[in-house]
């Protein structure tokens, strides 16, 4: 690890975390409004190469995360925000796959049916940074078509409360694998604070997902990621909540999807009661006319729903106390 100024340069090592929470030791420090640079490995590890790599064959462990880094002055009761940056394809590939027992549309453990399994098939897609595109190539024939490449961390999460680990591949409200294409450049996450430190770990590099990310598996791969973290002292947040440019929203995260879709819902209302004043039947009408819903995942152990409404809709109020504005500013002063 290098640090100059307010930039922490971080080269990860071996071995990868695949958890968060459970007493793992942090990696290195972070203080707020401090820039941190990195880079994160793709969800087969790296092991994925060509088509005829099937994961089942060469992966040992899914979703690694880079950290866990500790936030100065985080504490217990707290919000982090995380706000993004820059997201950029550490490579010129990406890499999809179907899996036997996994995705929207197979059979689970969860979801026992009598049809055969899936095939494990794996797809590589072209990135071409320079052309803003993803190229999907089909396995059984020559069709092929371009994308637009749109960078987004799958993963991101804090360590849960009460010294529980959960698996990286598993969302609930401490973040982890929630799967929502909006956490994009110049978004904005917040997450509430369950251990002293927060504990932040991510990855996951999508350069796409669909909503939904129905098969289970997005455009994989390594990840060149910069951010920037603040506490916001004393308030705290249920859920993953992120903020963009022009929207609010909140992620519900629950099995069956109609609960995470419930918690989304109603996490935004109380969201925007508390940022308008609004009673809360008006804040209700209000989100179930002008809101939009959306899934996260819907593969994973359990699925992610988001509640978005536009901010121009709350008459100017600042969520978190302007947080997401102050470091919009922070990245256009370094871009």
């Amino acid at each position: 690890m290098t640090s100059a100024g307010g930039v922490v340069d971080f080269e990860p090592d071996e071995p990868m975390l695949y958890t968060f929470g459970g007493g793992a030791e942090p990696v290195a420090m972070l203080r707020p409004g401090q820039v941190l640079r990195t880079v994160t490995e793709d969800c087969f590890s790296g092991a994925v190469l060509t088509v005829d790599d099937l994961p089942s064959k060469v992966c040992e462990q899914f979703n690694p995360v880079v950290g866990p880094f500790y936030v100065q002055g985080a504490e217990v009761g707290d919000t982090l925000a995380v706000h993004l940056l820059a997201l950029d394809p550490a490579k010129d590939w990406g890499t999809s796959a179907t899996f036997p027992h996994f995705g929207a549309l197979t059979a689970t453990r969860a979801t026992a049916m009598l049809h055969p399994p899936l095939e494990e098939r794996v797809w590589r897609y072209d990135i071409d940074r320079h052309a803003g595109v993803v190229r999907f190539h089909a396995r059984r024939s020559a069709y092929t078509v371009e994308l637009p490449l749109d960078a987004m961390l799958g993963t991101v999460g804090v360590a849960p409360a009460a010294g529980e680990v959960r698996s990286s591949i598993v969302p609930d409200a401490h973040g982890g694998n929630l799967d929502v294409p909006e956490l994009r450049a110049g978004s904005t996450l917040y997450l509430g604070v369950n251990v002293p430190g927060a504990l932040l770990a991510f990855g996951d590099g999508h350069a796409r997902q669909g909503q939904g990310e129905v098969c289970g598996v997005g455009v994989e791969c390594a990840m060149r990621v910069t951010l920037t973290v603040e506490v916001i002292k004393g308030v705290r947040t249920p859920w993953p909540r992120i903020e963009t440019d022009r929207q609010l929203m909140s992620i519900g995260v629950a099995r069956p999807l109609e609960d995470a879709f419930r918690m989304s819902q109603r996490d935004l209302i109380d969201w925007v009661v508390e940022l308008t004043g609004l009673d809360v039947l008006d804040a209700y009408q209000l989100v179930s006319q002008a809101g939009r819903a959306a899934p996260g995942n819907v593969c994973d152990p359990n699925y992610t729903m988001h509640a978005a409404i536009d901010t121009v809709l709350l008459r100017g109020a600042a969520a978190y106390g302007g947080v997401h504005r102050r470091l919009r500013q922070l990245a256009g002063a370094m871009w």
